[in-house]
């Protein structure tokens, strides 16, 4: 069905209207990665023609953080969110503090 105007829109019933947001939802993902890869590729290819990569003019993923030091390890992992982890230096982060306070060990948590 074509959408014309609002008056279409005001038609639909609920169930209709959450479906129609549902595709648009996902046509809205897919053409924002479909012109992100073609601007990556654009931007590759000028930034070539002119001698450079993209990582030259935008910094690529050098393993180390805008201070200098180097990223280490991840030694202790949270069980509850895998993407939370702790290499072991510097402040302990408030999830393992939390469940330490709850009677874990630190050994508990290891990679």
């Amino acid at each position: 069905m074509a959408y014309r105007n609002e008056r279409d829109l005001e038609r639909l019933s609920f169930k209709e209207l959450s479906d129609l947001q549902g595709k648009i939802q996902k046509a809205l993902a897919y053409t924002r990665e479909a012109e992100r890869t073609t601007l990556k590729q654009k931007m590759a290819a000028l930034a070539e023609s002119h001698g450079f990569s993209v990582a030259e003019l935008f910094g690529g993923v050098s393993g180390r953080p805008k201070n200098g030091k180097p990223i280490g390890a991840a030694k202790y992992v949270n069980p509850a969110n895998k993407a939370q982890t702790w290499t072991g230096r510097g402040r302990r982060p408030f999830w393992l503090d939390d469940l330490l306070k709850a009677g874990h060990s630190l050994s508990d948590f290891e990679i």
